[in-house]
């Protein structure tokens, strides 16, 4: 049975994500923190979440030269969160470096690393006319996965319409997270490669934040985004 949805938690502060957790009874559930409250937050955010039992995704996405990168991911490792990640964009030696670091830095358990192939925000016309690439999607996607593996990274952060064929070229032990994910008839927002939980059946862990966190009732949406996952909901009896 699935049960890893990372909520994102997409919050200004500590305060508002934690009121969020405890307002509607999200108690372990999986998180995932970025940029936005890490930066304002801390590693005081991640020790909170460790001490509440939550599984945690960093979501970073580190992107530099090979030495800040090694540097960086040692820093890191010493929070014991779960997941981190760093882009596949950066290049063999980068995403190498970004693994070395963690095996240093980590006193137990060494974090999931994970590579992002193109962001969910990424459409084929950008992926040409902004960032000069010609290739289609799906192959620029299955590139940076077969990349990240010969780096020794465990898996990668690619939309639903991928994971399947990364699974196919880099085995199924090869992890694959997938954001981007929407409930039915929700808003894409600025994401522009979404799916629903049920369209997500290659997928190892998925990520939500706006159709969860802004639902009316978002314990009701996450336990429906779990039932959908593992094809358990039904309109006509929910």
């Amino acid at each position: 049975m699935k049960s890893s949805i990372y909520i994102a938690l997409d919050f200004h502060t500590k305060k508002e994500a934690l009121d969020f957790l405890d307002v509607h009874q999200l108690n372990e559930a999986p998180v995932k923190v970025g940029m936005q409250l890490f930066y304002r937050e801390g590693p005081l955010l991640i020790q909170e979440l460790k001490k509440r039992g939550h599984s945690i995704f960093l979501d970073l996405k580190l992107h530099d030269i090979p030495n800040t990168v090694y540097h960086a991911m040692k820093s890191l490792a010493h929070l014991d969160v779960d997941i981190v990640n760093i882009h596949a964009s950066g290049g063999l030696d980068m995403m190498k470096a970004a693994k070395k670091g963690l095996e240093k830095g980590s006193a137990t358990k060494i974090p999931l690393l994970l590579a992002v192939t193109q962001l969910t925000s990424t459409d084929d016309l950008m992926l040409s006319n902004e960032l000069l690439i010609k290739e289609p999607m799906e192959q620029v996607v299955l590139s940076y996965a077969e990349l990240a593996k010969r780096a020794g990274v465990n898996g990668v952060v690619c939309s639903v319409a991928e994971s399947k064929f990364i699974k196919q070229l880099c085995g199924t032990e090869f992890v694959t997270v997938t954001p981007g994910i929407r409930l039915k008839h929700d808003h894409a927002d600025d994401q522009k490669r979404i799916a629903t939980p049920s369209q997500a059946r290659f997928s190892d862990h998925l990520v939500m934040g706006r159709s969860i966190t802004q639902s009316k009732n978002p314990k009701a949406a996450y336990k429906r985004a779990l039932k959908e996952w593992n094809h358990e909901y039904s309109e006509t009896t929910n």
